[in-house]
């Protein structure tokens, strides 16, 4: 779980990495597609809206985390998008991850910690496994109903 303080430690440095936007994108991307280069077909040749989109997700979920039971039924169903539209994988969760930590540590900078670190991975933890389980969820009933 995420506590009060983890989560205004996430939304304190995201409002450092608000104008800094692009930059964490980029950051965020080019590790992704480091990490799994695998990944790269599954986005479009031209990502400035994509990267739009991730930072504009980001800090819908960021703002969330102060009300959590609001904020899950709009990442249940991101999961299932990503599951059913982009068939993604619990594994490629973990590299997302890896992605994220990554990008804020290099976009933030000295403001970035252990701390900071730990704050944003629980958040993460919560909400992809959230996304996981709505994905699951989803790709069985799909399956159960191509079975009748």
């Amino acid at each position: 779980m995420v506590s009060a303080a983890q989560a205004k430690l996430v939304q304190s440095s995201w409002e450092k990495v608000v104008p800094i936007a692009d930059t964490a994108a980029d950051l965020f991307y080019g590790k992704l597609f480091e990490l799994d280069p695998a990944l790269r077909p599954l986005f479009p040749a031209d990502m400035k809206e994509q990267k739009s989109k991730l930072m504009k997700l980001l800090g819908f979920a960021v703002k969330g985390l102060d009300d959590l039971d609001a904020l899950v039924p709009s990442v249940k169903r991101l999961g299932m998008r990503h599951a059913k539209y982009y068939k993604v994988t619990t594994p490629m969760y973990d590299t997302v991850g890896a992605a994220l930590l990554d990008a804020l540590e290099n976009g933030l900078g000295d403001s970035w910690d252990e701390e900071h670190k730990e704050a944003w991975a629980a958040v993460y933890s919560v909400l992809s496994k959230v996304m996981i389980e709505a994905g699951d969820e989803s790709v069985e009933v799909g399956e159960h109903m191509q079975d009748s």
